[in-house]
């Protein structure tokens, strides 16, 4: 990943950034069970713990959603469209046209679902939605969306073990949608302390998804002309199911730890047209570019 400097000359370089830890004291019930609701600017992260099993949830974009489906599989049905339900096993994601979708475990288990825009959510009910009162002009907007050039209209079942990775990184896939994409990292026991990426993002913010493992996320904040914005290096403790949001020149990079599986997935929106034009992202053939 490239790494960009923090602008020292800016007047506010960082702001603060949001993690929550989807525990039980920050769950909203839903009929399906439990879920967890945080933000970007540019997109939303809804974690599911399905308590009932056969249950079904219901979720809405405008644009297209995707399904993470880590260890249990699912029936996911349009509500309001020609479109074909599907089942999709476990360890796959699913690509989702915008609608309307009911989506049921296959049992106790859950999901997440990763959407530029949730019309039917409330905004009040994200966890972090403090930190957005007031938007960063910085971000770039996620603007047109891509244009999907193959199997339009149809939900799109991806197991990761079919997914492609970049020849020299093992760990990584890339995966996008219309507006959004996102890397899936995967790997067995600790990342290495040697090979660690710090890096920060002058326009944009990265949400790093804690699925399975444990993890230490490594901040820091380049210090600029005025000492009264500097802060404390963070060496945060991440145990998943969790999120972080990263926001705009915060240095940052995550350390699997432990001996366990470790997935970690990397939330973007607009989708990173550097990975793009890098030949990383799997499926870009199957989207064009729409000058908006």
């Amino acid at each position: 990943m490239s790494t960009k400097p923090v602008a020292a000359s800016q007047p506010q370089s960082v702001r603060k950034r949001s993690f929550e830890v989807f525990d039980a004291g920050s769950a909203r019930l839903m009929p399906a069970g439990r879920h967890w609701l945080m933000r970007s600017q540019n997109f939303i992260v809804q974690r599911v713990a399905c308590d009932a099993p056969k249950r079904p949830f219901p979720v809405q974009s405008p644009h297209e959603l995707l399904l993470l489906l880590p260890a249990t599989g699912a029936a996911v049905r349009p509500v309001d469209s020609n479109v074909n339900a599907v089942e999709a096993p476990a360890h796959s994601l699913c690509i989702l046209p915008a609608g309307r979708y009911d989506i049921t475990l296959d049992g106790p288990g859950n999901c997440c679902v990763l959407a530029s825009a949730r019309p039917d959510l409330d905004a009040s009910d994200m966890i972090n939605a403090a930190a957005y009162a007031d938007p960063d002009p910085r971000i770039a907007p996620v603007g047109t969306p891509y244009r999907r050039l193959t199997r339009q209209g149809e939900i799109i079942v991806m197991p990761i073990s079919d997914i492609p990775h970049p020849v020299d990184n093992q760990r990584l896939k890339f995966i996008q949608t219309d507006t959004m994409s996102i890397n899936w990292v995967e790997y067995e026991g600790p990342r290495s302390r040697t090979e660690l990426s710090p890096h920060s993002h002058a326009d944009l913010e990265q949400g790093s998804l804690a699925i399975l493992g444990n993890y230490i996320h490594h901040l820091r904040v380049e210090w600029g002309r005025n000492a009264d914005l500097w802060q404390d290096d963070e060496h945060l403790a991440a145990p998943a199911p969790s999120l972080l949001v990263v926001p705009v020149n915060l240095i940052h990079t995550t350390e699997g730890v432990g001996e366990d599986r470790h997935i970690l997935v990397d939330v973007f929106a607009p989708p990173r047209a550097d990975f793009i034009a890098k030949g990383w992202m799997c499926n870009a053939d199957d989207y064009e570019k729409v000058e908006g």
